[in-house]
């Protein structure tokens, strides 16, 4: 997969425009070349609620209020597949049987999506690819620049070693296989990490499953040995809280510990030292550009004009919508993600984190 950017505009730039068409166009003009469900639903099909909380906190409310906020008359056709792809699957086929048109869909294994964007197709249905990079024609791709936030993980990796970085033995615990963001991660952590430490002296996909995370850091401490581990590159923050778990098991401490997804749990981690830092990935600028992707396709307009960059995907040139990532530390809570709006400093420091709260001058 390439990103080849199209223009100087920013995402951010891009989707204010776009949100400016749309206001221009009128809220409630959806679908007026066809009746039915179809004419005014938008079909939302996310990934994951047992191993990732962002998705029923964030994504699916954020979503349907900008839906809202752009077509009065617009709705919002939900299912959450848990992880399983069959049951995504069966989800996806009920949309289209209703008659929907368009449809986000955020993949649970996104390299074997593309009889299904064909079979959508073939209805007159539209899908736009959200957060993970679906396989087959897909009409638009929403997501943050992933090649770069693996990247900020590797650079984040390696200030938290410090002086230490260059004879450091480094652990990966990268993503699911199945899964294109994993990889764009795991190439840019790679672009960050190689040549700037002394090795990779472990690395396996811990498959988004925190059980499988703690598996392969158990398996990483027996083949390599506890005194060859100087810090743990993790994907996202649900199996970075099971590796810390593994570590303190293990008897190993100051191992710094990355993430990624700016859970809660993991912000107070990063507060308390146990985990060197998360990446924050705003979730409403995504959730804004992905509502203003359906409505455009629902209005029957053209998503190229608001498009940031375009991505090359199976010899298809899709319209994208790339975000940026931020990079959390302690000493960056209080600026990132509660100056953000995404908590308030009153649910971060919850006890037992007042204390430390308190030391990084968030009150």
């Amino acid at each position: 997969m390439n990103v080849v950017t199209r223009r100087t505009i920013s995402g951010t730039a891009a989707l204010s425009l776009a949100l400016l068409g749309l206001t221009a166009c009128g809220q409630d003009d959806a679908g007026k070349s066809s009746g039915g469900v179809g004419a005014t639903t938008v079909g939302l099909l996310l990934p994951e609620k047992s191993s990732s909380t962002r998705y029923e906190a964030f994504d699916k409310p954020l979503i349907e209020a900008s839906v809202a906020s752009l077509c009065t008359k617009c709705t919002i056709d939900y299912a959450n597949a848990d992880g399983n792809e069959e049951t995504q699957k069966q989800q996806f086929d009920a949309l289209l049987a209703k008659g929907i048109k368009v449809i986000l869909l955020d993949p649970v294994n996104a390299k074997n999506t593309a009889p299904w964007v064909q079979a959508a197709a073939a209805k007159g249905a539209k899908v736009i690819a959200y957060d993970r990079l679906a396989a087959g024609n897909v009409a638009a791709y929403v997501s943050f620049d992933n090649a770069r936030t693996g990247e900020l993980q590797g650079n984040a990796l390696l200030e938290a070693l410090g002086p230490k970085a260059a004879e450091a033995d480094i652990v990966m615990i990268n993503g699911a296989e199945s899964d294109p963001n994993a990889a764009s991660f795991k190439t840019g952590a790679h672009k960050s990490l190689d040549g700037k430490v002394k090795r990779i002296s472990y690395e396996q996909s811990g498959e988004w499953k925190p059980e499988v995370a703690a598996q392969k850091m158990t398996d990483a401490i027996r083949q390599v040995g506890k005194d060859n581990i100087d810090a743990v590159y993790v994907a996202n923050d649900g199996m970075a809280a099971s590796v810390i778990e593994t570590l303190k098991g293990a008897g190993l401490k100051n191992v710094p510990v990355g993430g990624q997804d700016a859970s809660l749990d993991a912000v107070r981690r990063v507060l308390s030292g146990e985990q060197a830092y998360t990446i924050y990935k705003p979730y409403k600028p995504e959730t804004d550009a992905a509502a203003t992707i359906a409505v455009h396709l629902l209005k029957g307009l053209d998503v190229t004009s608001i498009a940031s960059a375009i991505t090359e995907s199976g010899g298809s040139h899709v319209p994208s919508m790339l975000l940026t990532p931020i990079v959390v530390t302690k000493a960056k809570v209080a600026v990132t993600v509660i100056a953000g709006g995404l908590y308030t400093a009153a649910e971060v420091c919850a006890a037992p984190y007042a204390d430390a709260c308190a030391a990084a001058g968030i009150k």
